[in-house]
């Protein structure tokens, strides 16, 4: 049986598991789904057609599920699905999806949103991705596994973070990021690779400097970036980590994909 603070109110056809903690003053909707172990600790606003899965936590002030910031959006059963083990702190904001995108805004399991962190309609958040406090998702933005975003960074709509990509705090992301990647500043600039994410992936010294290689090459030379760019394709096509940023810049999508900054010679990384 599900433990329900007296002081809060449970929509008819909202479907709780029996293990389920709903604390003081939360509102649950009739079109949500909280599954085995989820813990809604206080003042949480849980609306629309939203499934929040295993044992994930959701503190004070925190609304989720409701309709998407979109002034397109025309009144339908779009949905949130987030998923297991996730920790989200006290303001998070999540919408749902629109018509015109999939209907679902979706976020992965093991992901820890700091306080007043925000995710768009339409986004696609992966596993094990970390928002510092503040940071902001424009709609459609599709983040991989293992991204970390710094405090108070906001990603325009409909860019792409790689897996394993590291956004620092304060910084503006207009165009896509590579897998690995590390983006900072303002208007931010790709400024190398995330060393310490690929560190915690258990990557060798040797792999580091073979990814380091590669990335340099791409990005720095006489050539084109289209000639560099086939070349690497070519020289690194059995690489299963190489091969997984070639392909994130082959499917492109809607934003350019984010450089370095000019002047950026591509010296040795001290990490390194």
């Amino acid at each position: 049986m599900p433990r329900i603070d007296p002081s809060s109110r449970v929509a008819d056809g909202a479907k709780l598991a029996d293990d389920v903690e709903v604390g003081p003053f939360c509102t649950v909707g009739p079109g949500v789904e909280l599954r085995a172990g989820v813990r809604l600790l206080s003042h949480v606003n849980v609306t629309g057609v939203t499934t929040i899965g295993e044992r994930t936590v959701v503190y004070p002030f925190a609304s989720l599920g409701t309709p998407p910031q979109s002034t397109g959006y025309r009144g339908g059963a779009t949905r949130l699905t987030v998923g297991a083990d996730c920790q989200l702190r006290e303001g998070v904001t999540i919408s749902t999806g629109t018509e015109d995108a999939g209907w679902v805004t979706s976020v992965g399991d093991k992901c820890f949103m700091m306080a007043n962190s925000h995710v768009g309609h339409d986004c696609h958040v992966g596993d094990n991705v970390t928002f510092a406090n503040g940071a902001l998702l424009g709609g459609h933005v599709e983040v991989g596994n293992g991204v970390f975003i710094g405090g108070n960074a906001a990603v325009h709509q409909f860019c792409r973070i790689g897996e394993g990509a590291m956004v620092g705090g304060v910084s503006g992301v207009t165009r896509n990021i590579i897998p690995f990647g590390f983006a900072f500043g303002p208007k931010a600039d790709l400024v190398g690779l995330n060393v310490v994410g690929l560190r915690r992936r258990k990557f060798s010294r040797s792999d580091l400097h073979r990814i380091r290689g590669a990335y340099q090459a791409l990005f720095f030379g006489a050539e084109t970036f289209a000639e560099r760019f086939e070349r690497i394709s070519a020289e690194y096509a059995s690489d299963p980590v190489i091969s997984r940023i070639v392909t994130f810049i082959r499917e492109a999508g809607k934003r350019p994909l984010m450089m370095p900054a000019a002047g950026d010679a591509g010296g040795s990384d001290p990490d390194l």
